[in-house]
């Protein structure tokens, strides 16, 4: 591929909600342009962009991938992106390093939660849009209804530049309104030819909004259409493109990528509309000021992906907004404030890579064999550094726990976990001190179902089990116990004596330990003892086997032995103690409370309102937080929050998000405690054989 100028080069990211097309219509547009020499697809597990094992097993795109093309001396590198709700941080990988998003939407279905979770994604980077309306040659599919529905969704800035020339069985191809001129035909094949006379009418009418649409990005354009006069085609184009930069215009096509139908359109209109880098302007960094995206400026560029390759090893893509990145020069990662060595770069098409000694201002490229540098670092020019804001990954919101099979593959699990949290910034690991899991994070259950597959892959067979939620238990009234070991066998013995006063404390407080110890009932050296001894107790409850927290120890009195204490004697005192303090008094069990936001559509209120009531939760508020949506504050059991990213979901249809802290533990009711308690025995029961 040969080098293009900043100003020639187009970066767009492809989203939408999964199955509207997107992977296919990348598909069609590199055919078309001759970057492939055979049109692949989804089902047949052969699309460029869906390289992955998991993408070609799921006939679902899973990672941001490239496709790069040339059109019409232009280079334009498509973003693939997926659109299933698991992986929207690929999205936003993607959304980052690009100027503008193609919005592709299911002729027959309109607007989808995918659609508007990719549309508010483009709104927080204000990225310029194009809606490309796939399967016309579906069933149901209907152009007028769909663009209605974008126009509902996101205001009457959505304008038909194109109309469809039949619908369903009968689509043959598409008008451009600007140019008034008929596309028919698949492909390269298609050809053009004069609009047909039974759409002049509707041609007529949609070049009507467009002068209304331009005319109102342009003050010029507007003076002259207010005045009564026709916009010429050079002038719709000028007021279109400036609109489209604004975001005060998103112009919608339409077509079919599998029968590779409007491709063709949608390239000249991504060359047409589509700012370059140099047109997007210069770029602001968290620190180092600013840069012009031009091959004389320093070098500065931003990782957005991270993946590892089975032939290159770890495989770094960047996007390089000003100078240019070489082969075999050193960089400076800034935000690691560390040095990489450059080595042989790519620019990359799926999992094809084509070498290049040099990636210039604007253009997207790869790099194997980086040792530091992860996703959203800055590599820059040591000599002038800046340091771009990183990619706003959404915080996982769903977890389980996995289990190694083997000791082999506990040994293997470590690393692994690692390489794929590198990898995916949306993933994260944890190892839980109280609970003794591993627990794996993640955006939903398809998400983990992926990483546990990409585990096996790497050698740790692991599986999947259910979180422990990390119950404790308490005392809840004030006991006086003796605590008191003695074992004689013949030769030296072992003797320790303790009295301990156990109180119960507030919540939160934790463990309190009070030497009350007077006249040498028990000499010094052996009172931490006692302390250590009724701390290793409390880990182990005797409702359930969970921690004792929350109480203060202080103890008043005992005995000893010249010859027969010592310190066991007096730590194995202080836990017997301890076990009966628990069994005198009637401990309760303490379960984690959780404060929960969860941001929903108004419509979707009641019936979230009324899940969390029946999972035991406290409503604290509500308020409006723009967009017809509601945020509802509330404080709601762990153990009734483990699936929630899977309830929500299905509540609001995927229109609902949430977030969650640890807020303070309480006592569970006694009924549910009941339930807790009898299962945690029968798992001892099991465990012991």
């Amino acid at each position: 591929m040969k080098r293009f100028k900043a100003d020639a080069v187009r970066n767009v990211a492809l989203a939408g909600h999964g199955g509207t097309g997107k992977t296919s219509l990348v598909e069609a547009m590199l055919f078309d342009a001759g970057a492939i020499d055979r049109l692949g697809r989804v089902d047949a597990g052969n699309a460029t962009t869906d390289f992955d094992p998991d993408e070609v097993r799921r006939h679902m795109s899973v990672n941001v991938a490239l496709g790069p093309l040339e059109w019409r001396e232009h280079k334009v590198n498509l973003i693939d992106t997926p659109g299933y709700a698991d992986f929207i941080g690929e999205v936003a990988s993607g959304q980052r390093v690009a100027e503008a998003v193609v919005l592709v939407v299911s002729a027959p279905a309109g607007v989808e939660v995918g659609t508007e979770a990719a549309w508010e994604l483009a709104d927080r980077r204000q990225l310029p849009r194009l809606v490309f309306v796939n399967k016309m040659d579906r069933e149901n599919a209907d152009f007028s209804r769909c663009v209605d529905s974008l126009r509902a969704a996101f205001g009457n800035k959505c304008v038909a530049i194109q109309v469809p020339l039949g619908a369903e069985a009968n689509f043959r191809g598409v008008v451009d309104v600007l140019h008034q001129v008929a596309f028919i035909g698949t492909g390269r094949d298609a050809r053009q030819t004069e609009v047909p006379a039974e759409l002049a009418d509707e041609v007529e009418r949609a070049r009507e909004q467009l002068m209304e649409s331009a005319a109102e990005a342009d003050d010029e354009l507007l003076e002259k259409y207010l005045g009564g006069e026709p916009l010429s085609d050079e002038e719709l184009m000028r007021g279109l493109v400036a609109g489209v930069k604004a975001g005060s215009v998103v112009p919608v096509l339409c077509g079919s990528a599998t029968e590779n139908l409007g491709a063709q359109p949608l390239l000249d209109a991504l060359v047409q509309f589509v700012p370059s880098p140099v047109e997007a302007g210069a770029v602001r960094g968290e620190t180092g000021g600013v840069r012009q995206p031009s091959d004389s400026a320093p070098l500065s560029a931003l990782v957005f992906k991270t993946i590892t390759d089975p032939y290159v090893g770890k495989l770094t893509y960047f996007r390089v907004y000003s100078g240019v990145l070489r082969s075999g020069s050193e960089v400076a990662n800034t935000r690691k404030e560390q040095n990489e060595r450059i080595g042989q770069l790519y620019v990359m098409r799926g999992k094809s890579s084509e070498a290049v000694s040099e990636i210039p201002a604007g253009d997207i490229g790869a790099v194997a064999k980086l040792a530091v540098t992860s996703t959203g670092d800055t590599l820059a020019d040591a000599t002038q550094p800046i340091v771009y804001p990183g990619i706003e990954f959404p915080q996982p919101t769903y977890s389980a726990a996995i289990t190694a099979q083997t000791k082999a593959d506990e040994d293997k699990m470590g690393p692994a976990l690692q390489r794929l949290a590198e990898e995916d910034p949306t993933f994260q690991y944890r190892r839980d001190a109280e609970t003794g899991q591993t627990v794996i994070s993640g955006q939903g259950d398809t998400h983990l179902d992926i990483i546990v597959e990409r585990l096996r892959r790497l050698g740790a067979n692991v599986q999947l089990q259910g979180l422990k939620v990390p119950y404790r238990e308490t005392l809840t009234a004030t006991v006086r116990v003796q605590g008191r070991h003695k074992k004689q066998t013949g030769g030296r013995g072992q003797y320790g004596d303790c009295w301990v006063k156990f109180e119960p404390l507030p919540r939160g407080t934790g463990y309190e330990f009070v030497d009350a110890i007077v006249g040498g009932a028990i000499p010094r050296q052996y009172i931490p003892a006692v302390d250590k001894g009724i701390q290793e107790a409390t880990e182990h409850g005797i409702l359930a086997g969970y921690r004792v927290v929350d109480i203060r120890a202080t103890c008043d009195d005992g005995s000893f032995h010249a010859v027969d204490s010592s310190e066991l004697a007096f730590k194995l005192a202080g836990s017997l103690a301890f076990r009966n303090a628990m069994e005198k008094d009637a401990p309760v069990l303490l379960e984690p409370i959780l404060d929960v936001e969860i941001t929903v559509p108004e419509q979707y209120m009641g019936d979230v309102i009324g899940d969390l009531n029946t999972k035991r939760g406290r409503i604290q508020g509500m308020e409006p937080v723009g967009g017809g949506k509601q945020l509802i504050r509330a404080q709601v059991p762990m153990a009734e929050m483990l699936r929630y990213a899977i309830d929500l979901r299905s509540i609001a249809r995927g229109r609902g998000t949430f977030r969650t802290s640890f807020s303070h533990y309480e006592e569970v009711p006694a009924h549910t405690a009941q339930q807790i308690i009898e299962k945690a025995k029968k798992e001892r029961e099991e465990a012991h054989g």
